[in-house]
């Protein structure tokens, strides 16, 4: 379950690294670039997975 977590946050962190990029329109050649949604989406996924991260990988007090 650990290691699930992590890859599905690392993975939602990129991908909304990405989608924020767009967004502001530093990463084109998209539909999504120079639309201010998709780096509220990005914004959010980044969060969420970031989230995730560190749910997975808090240490459990004995």
């Amino acid at each position: 379950m650990k290691i699930a977590l992590n890859i599905f946050g690392g993975l939602l962190v990129l991908i909304g690294i990405v989608w924020i990029l767009q967004g502001i329109n530093i990463l084109p050649g998209s539909f999504m670039t120079g639309q201010i949604k998709w780096a509220i989406n990005g914004a959010i996924s980044a969060v969420i997975g970031a989230g995730l991260l560190f749910f997975a990988n808090r240490r459990k007090s004995s």
